[in-house]
């Protein structure tokens, strides 16, 4: 199959639950049982392969030695599909089965689906699901990691365009991912850690990128936190399925539990990429103000707004030498009254580098704009002291209701980045003396002009006040749909 083929495969299996399950549930059902034929057909291969070598020793063609996962028999797809009644629980079991005989990689990959809700999914409905994944093997051979690797994120992106409200906490925009990853530049054997993971894109790029540099890209150590169950297991096959091995991705709350320790205090990575969840209200800011690990550095933020919570987490999870991070957020970190205190003092230790405004639509269902905040623990020489405002707010292609980067705006971005200087319209390199006497404040306006003000050229008077009233009702528009979205 070519990819476009395989992307139209593995998404048929999606429509034919068009109109039985909601749109936002898809991913429940159909990643597992995509990963569930995957594992069989490669445990198949792998079979083959050393019987072959043995001269026809079946006993040692099933040796745990020869494969990446043991598929007993009967939790084997083969056995699955020739179940025609309570076939949900047949699923159920063989994936069970399978977690249980590969408890060191596999355990809970599989999810809390529903399978044996017969009002949900019919035996029908199932039979046609796992018919249509039988028409191909989806052995190495036929379908290598990079392949199935880049139809399981046309999965997870026609999910999120599907699903729309649920899209968030799984989907982070790939052409910012592309940014945010090119702006760390992981090396090899680095450690990078995503506290809010979704579905592993952030790392997973990590890995990408390294390979398509031509370097080794297997010495990259992995780690992320997702408090959704089935989030969190579909970045884990995320992995898999792309051919990464070594990663540890845990489920559960990272401001309330962070999952990685050690000698009970938190580990530490040399870099860190996140798209956290923005404006959480319901967190346990009373814990937070007395955190056993210490990551109250500059403060408790306000109980309405645990964005500095989770960028405090972020500062504190890094290595104290060459510690760098990337994370995507609204506009409103960088302003807000209520956390002038927490952002101040994150200036005055001279932990922010560089401050990316971004264009519209950016974030799934929600048409504000984004920034990135990146801050690094041990800043080069040339950049102690200072900050980088860019604005890139123009730097956006929009389609439909979703903005995306172009290649064009990520290069001229990561140039200015480099750079690291004054660009007319575009950047400003400020001290941290300068925008401690705005009192923190890192709005990007206040250092970036977006166009010459100083234009000599007449105006009329009926367009500006055309493109006055245009604008308010583009604005008055944008705070609807911005209300609507909090209300929910």
């Amino acid at each position: 199959m070519t990819q476009k083929e395989l992307e139209k495969y593995l998404w048929g299996a999606a429509t034919s639950l068009r109109g039985t399950i909601d749109a936002g549930d898809y991913k429940q059902y159909i990643f597992p049982l995509l990963f569930f034929k995957r594992i069989c057909d490669v445990y198949d291969e792998e079979f083959e392969k050393a019987l072959k070598e043995s001269d026809g020793d079946l006993e040692y063609a099933a040796f745990a030695e020869n494969h990446h996962f043991i598929v007993p028999e009967h939790a084997h797809w083969n056995t699955v599909r020739e179940t025609t009644t309570n076939v949900g629980i047949a699923i159920q079991n063989a994936m069970r089965t399978i977690e249980k005989a590969n408890p060191e990689t596999l355990y809970g990959i599989f999810g809390d689906a529903s399978w044996t809700n017969k009002n949900r999914l019919s035996d029908e409905t199932l039979t046609n699901l796992i018919e249509h994944y039988s028409q191909h093997k989806l052995n190495i051979e036929n379908v290598p990691d990079d392949q199935l690797g880049n139809a399981y994120e046309y999965l997870i992106k026609e999910f999120a365009d599907d699903s729309g409200h649920t899209a968030a906490e799984f989907y982070t925009n790939r052409t910012v991912v592309k940014l945010m990853t090119m702006i760390m530049d992981p090396q090899p054997g680095e450690s990078v850690y995503d506290p809010t993971c979704g579905s592993g894109g952030l790392l997973l790029n990590c890995a990408l990128h390294l390979r398509d540099e031509g370097k080794e890209y297997r010495t990259l150590k992995l780690y992320g936190q997702e408090i959704n169950l089935i989030t969190s297991a579909i970045a884990r096959m995320n992995m898999f399925m792309h051919g990464i091995e070594e990663f540890s991705i845990v489920r559960g709350d990272t401001l309330a539990q962070p999952a990685f320790l050690e000698n009970d205090t938190l580990k530490t990575f040399n870099v860190i990429l996140a798209n956290p969840p923005y404006s959480i209200k319901a967190w346990d800011q009373k814990a937070f103000s007395n955190d056993p690990f210490g990551r109250n550095l500059w403060g408790t933020p306000p109980q309405g707004c645990a964005d500095y919570a989770f960028q405090q987490h972020i500062q504190k999870s890094l290595d104290a030498e060459n510690g760098r991070s990337i994370s995507l957020w609204p506009h409103g970190v960088l302003f807000r009254d209520k956390e002038v205190d927490l952002r101040k003092k994150m200036i005055e230790e001279d932990l922010v580098e560089c401050v990316i405004g971004l264009g519209p639509n950016l974030f799934y269902n929600s048409p504000m704009e984004a920034c990135l905040l990146i801050t690094k623990t041990n800043k080069s020489e040339d950049k102690k002291g200072k900050i980088l405002f860019i604005n890139a707010v123009e730097e956006v292609k929009q389609e439909k209701t979703m903005g995306f980067l172009e290649e064009k705006h990520i290069n001229r971005i990561f140039k200015a980045y480099q750079d690291f200087t004054d660009i007319e319209n575009f950047s400003a390199l400020m001290t941290n003396e300068e925008v401690l006497a705005n009192d923190g404040n890192m709005s990007i306006s206040l250092y970036v002009r977006t166009q010459d003000l100083s234009m000599e050229t007449e105006v009329n008077f009926e367009d500006v006040y055309d493109n006055w009233e245009d604008s308010s009702k583009q604005l008055k528009k944008s705070m609807n749909e911005l209300f609507e979205i909090l209300d929910n």
